[in-house]
């Protein structure tokens, strides 16, 4: 598939800020390309050095075969929609639509025609003659997006477009604008922060941290397969449990993976996971168990308490649960608290340990069990099932 956009070895620097790191990507032919991260991550100056706005102070901007860096923004294929939306206060509607095409030395007939065709696109019609005041959020958002498509741009580049509307209305226009995407095929990269956004839009999905690009995929392999704890963490909640490696052994049959056992003092218990990453004894392993793996059942009895006072986890400690086996991991505590979000239902679940640890579970509202505030409950899950990330934040392969 041909590529429409290509950055090669992008470094972005503000005086002593590099806003952008030795950044390299493509964006192909009719794809929807969404920049995912958090504020101040480098997605925006990445989209503005693409439109023309920033310059690289190292590296190449390719769009459609032809290099462009370091030429003006009005010399390049593409449009941009702005989160403020930018339109012109004193002029009417298909006067802001067709705004592109005067530069562009079009006569007036021929791009208030071609404005109303935009505008019809948007559903945005019987607005030609409005003025930018009389409309809603949503409504601008739209005839930005028609000015935009009326210069018939190589590729627009959207800038958290819809940031500044309600959640049912950016719902809403996140929809459309896949749609209008889809149908005209034109290809996209759009900046946002918001990851049910970015899964909602994207054919493919670049998260970036600090100012690189840390993992690009489709949304599906972006958030079954995280390539670090930091994308873990970013792209949705879970919980997260901070081992030691007690033991790390070189397998004698195949010596390039090691059997290591980690201890999570935390919940008083041990994992035994095999891995080919280069882990030894003492590195510090993170375990991210999401809600959504763990099962949340109601406990009848208490626990025995423990020669201190507390309560002892019900998990055997004495032999490490293994990952290549598929054991169910288990533990007991009692519900700290419980949350209604709308569609669904939090569980906060205090472990019994003897630290203060908390793990929390979601249910839809359909799905969820008839427990209340200081209930006992059990929580288990698959151990295969878990993430594990080791000392520097990259994923530990089992």
């Amino acid at each position: 598939m041909r590529t429409v956009v290509e950055l090669d070895g992008v470094r972005v620097e503000y005086g002593d800020l590099v806003a952008v790191r030795d950044l390299s990507l493509s964006v192909r032919d009719g794809e929807l390309f969404c920049l995912l991260g958090p504020s101040g991550c480098g997605k925006t100056t990445t989209l503005r050095t693409i439109a023309g706005f920033e310059s690289p102070d190292t590296g190449q901007v390719v769009l459609d075969g032809r290099t462009v860096t370091g030429l003006a923004p009005y010399t390049r294929d593409c449009a941009t929609v702005f989160q403020d939306w930018a339109l012109f206060p004193n002029k009417a509607v298909i006067e802001n639509v067709a705004f592109g095409q005067k530069m562009a030395g079009v006569g007036k007939t021929e791009r208030r025609e071609q404005a109303r065709d935009h505008l019809e696109t948007v559903e945005m019609s019987e607005y030609e003659d409005a003025r930018p005041s009389e409309l809603s959020g949503g409504q601008k958002q739209r005839i930005a997006l028609a000015r935009a498509l009326a210069v018939d741009p190589e590729v627009m580049l959207l800038d958290e477009p819809l940031s500044n509307l309600d959640k049912r209305l950016r719902e809403t226009m996140q929809l459309e604008i896949k749609e209008i995407q889809e149908r005209l095929d034109t290809p996209m990269v759009y900046v946002t922060h918001d990851q049910e956004e970015a899964f909602t839009l994207a054919d493919r999905i670049g998260v970036m941290n600090e100012g690189r690009l840390v993992q690009v995929g489709d949304p599906e392999t972006v958030y079954d397969d995280p390539v670090d704890q930091f994308v873990e963490s970013f792209l949705g909640s879970s919980n997260f449990l901070t081992g030691q490696v007690a033991e790390a052994k070189t397998g004698k049959r195949d010596t390039t993976r090691r059997s290591v056992t980690v201890e999570f003092p935390a919940v008083g218990t041990r994992i035994q996971i095999s891995t080919e990453n280069s882990i030894t004894a003492g590195d510090d392993v993170t375990a991210s168990v999401r809600p959504e793996v763990i099962e949340l059942s109601p406990l009848s009895g208490e626990t025995t308490a423990s020669p201190d006072g507390g309560a002892t986890p019900d998990v055997d400690t004495a032999e490490p649960h293994s990952a290549d086996s598929d054991p169910r991991m288990s533990l007991t505590g009692r519900l700290s608290d419980i949350v209604y979000r709308g569609s669904s239902i939090r569980y906060q679940v205090g472990v019994d340990s003897e630290e203060s640890v908390e793990l929390f579970v979601e249910r839809s509202v359909s799905r969820a069990p008839d427990l209340s505030v200081g209930d006992r409950v059990r929580l288990s899950w698959n151990v295969a099932a878990v993430y594990y990330f080791g000392p520097d934040g990259a994923r530990v392969r089992v």
